[in-house]
């Protein structure tokens, strides 16, 4: 039958045109959500990665809504509405093969102009085809319906409901328990069903229904364990990993001539490392907070740590005989630093929003420890004045506050420059220690920043060498001899939950930060998304 024969069947029609808009309305708002996740390992999470997956879904939509309806007045065929539905269901079904040399391609642009670019390149396309759809379905209620302005704003309720259901089904459903490798194929899947059964329904063409099928057993296919040799002969390898409600979490493997090391990522960042044959952590800056702390108050009895990681500070802290309590909203990292790090399963983790806590909790700490950073995105909520004031009032008097920070000491410093000028609005006495050699070869990485509440510490206890390796002692004795001074008032803001501009200061060191990650971890292993939960593999 033809197009107009369509108009035979109105109460079939007319509720699947209202299904329509319903369907199409909650996965334009899937892509926006799922856009960001595959974006993450190579751009981060920061403000730029938001604002360009934003923009781009605007600027597509708004030259759908354009084209579309040109189209629909030329046309105004369902069979054409129909077939631009399904073009963006197959759009959608690409993008898990597209991703890595798509975003590979965009990094020579940089941070924020890269992360535009790759954005408008995987999801441009689905959602220009995504924004033809309303003029479409209002040209055929115009053809359907007596009542036009009725059915037209029924219909963009039914759509905008679908936003709202396709916001929350894929936040906390999808990304979690699918993936997004298999979260873009039931998404094209779907667009294809639903291209499928018009042309099933209203033109007969019954082998179209094949088509959501073949999508589906295209997404059952497992994807690829990342593994790659490494120049030096190491090899690197994914042994586990899972898309989980606020990152992706990896566990990585290298294995070579200088033995088994074993990594945690999230979103392509390193939470931390461990030597496997020892279980001591690689990292210097875990034993710099930890030696810090206790030497500027010894003999504290219980610390807090927000941020696990990979669980060394909380580990060398129970060792110590400190009772230690940690802090993270992410359940797949405190899964992974069980299985994969030795963290204890008799410590106690809270599974809560570290600021929340610090609002409700009863118990006051000798130590609270703040490692919750990833360079590119640094959660400005904790660093504000008010949110300090919160950790202040959780420590013991003579307590201290260590934060591990990556920033700068030299060229752009505004941000760290304004967290220690916060901490001094804060706390009586403040102390940066950075784990580097401020200057030209080198003018970023790890600060330890130490504040306390009493008085000013005096000198600083030697370190105690125990269970620290050769390799990082050395670079801890050098940082310990350089308390960095400065003006900080002179050159920083203070930061407060009003005005608190973190993620738009210093963005030319976001990006080497963000460069120094993709030159250090190998593309393969961030692209790889494994089946099962975190924690599955041993």
């Amino acid at each position: 039958m033809s197009d107009h024969q369509a108009q035979r069947y109105p109460k079939l029609f007319q509720p699947f045109l209202l299904l329509t808009a319903g369907l199409t309305g909650a996965l334009v708002m899937a892509v926006e959500v799922l856009g960001a996740r595959v974006i993450a390992p190579f751009f981060g999470v920061s403000l730029f990665v938001w604002t360009a997956l934003i923009a781009v879904t605007l600027l597509a939509l708004a030259t759908g809504y354009v084209l579309g309806g040109r189209w629909a007045d030329r046309s105004g065929s369902p069979s054409l509405l129909y077939g631009l539905i399904a073009a963006s269901g197959l759009l959608l079904l690409l993008v898990p093969f597209a991703k890595a040399a798509v975003l590979q391609a965009a990094l020579p642009l940089g941070l924020r102009l890269g992360a535009l670019v790759g954005a408008l390149a995987l999801f441009g396309p689905p959602l220009f085809l995504l924004g033809c759809v309303s003029p479409f379905l209002v040209r055929l209620a115009a053809r359907e319906w007596d009542q036009l302005g009725r059915t037209v704003g029924l219909m963009y309720a039914i759509s905008t409901a679908g936003s709202f259901i396709g916001t929350v089904l894929t936040g906390y459903y999808l990304v979690a328990e699918l993936g997004l490798s298999r979260a873009f194929h039931v998404s094209g899947a779907i667009l294809l069903a639903l291209a499928a059964i018009y042309f099933a329904l209203f033109r007969g063409q019954m082998a179209t229904l094949l088509l959501p099928m073949a999508a589906l057993l295209a997404g059952s296919i497992p994807p690829q364990t990342g593994k790659v040799v490494l120049a030096d002969g190491t090899v690197a390898q994914v042994v586990d990993s899972r898309d989980s409600y606020y990152g992706h979490v990896q566990v990585v493997d290298y294995r070579g001539e200088k033995g088994h090391i074993r990594e945690m990522l999230i979103d392509g960042q390193i939470q931390g490392g461990i030597d496997v044959a020892t279980g001591q952590s690689i990292y210097e800056y875990s034993y710099m907070l930890e030696h810090l702390t206790t030497a500027f108050n010894p003999g504290g009895k219980r610390a807090l740590v927000i941020g696990l990681g990979t669980g060394t500070i909380p580990r060398r802290y129970t060792a110590r005989g400190i009772e230690t309590e940690v802090v993270d909203i992410e359940p797949a990292v405190v899964a992974a630093a069980r299985t994969h790090f030795g963290f204890p399963a008799n410590q106690r983790a809270h599974l809560i929003d570290a600021r929340y806590f610090l609002a409700t909790a009863p118990t006051r700490y000798d130590y609270i420890i703040l490692d919750v950073f990833s360079g590119d995105s640094t959660p400005g909520y904790l660093l504000s004045r008010e949110a300090l004031e919160l950790t202040r009032a959780r420590l013991e008097p003579g307590g201290v506050l260590g934060i591990n920070l990556i920033g700068s000491l030299a060229g752009e410093r505004r941000m760290t420059a304004s967290v220690v000028r916060t901490l001094e609005t804060v706390f009586p006495w403040v102390r940066v220690y950075p784990l580097f050699a401020p200057g030209p070869a080198q003018n970023m990485g790890n600060i330890s920043i130490v504040a306390g509440i009493g008085k000013p510490p005096g000198e600083l206890p030697a370190l105690d060498e125990t269970g620290i390796p050769a390799a990082v002692r050395e670079i801890l004795h050098r940082a310990l001899e350089q308390h960095y001074v400065w003006n900080a008032s002179s050159e920083g803001i203070v930061l407060t939950d009003d005005y608190n501009p973190i993620d738009v200061l210093d963005l030319t060191l976001k990006e080497a930060i963000r460069r120094g990650i993709l030159d250090a971890t190998p593309h393969e292993i961030l692209l790889s998304r494994m089946t099962g939960a975190v924690g599955a593999r041993a």
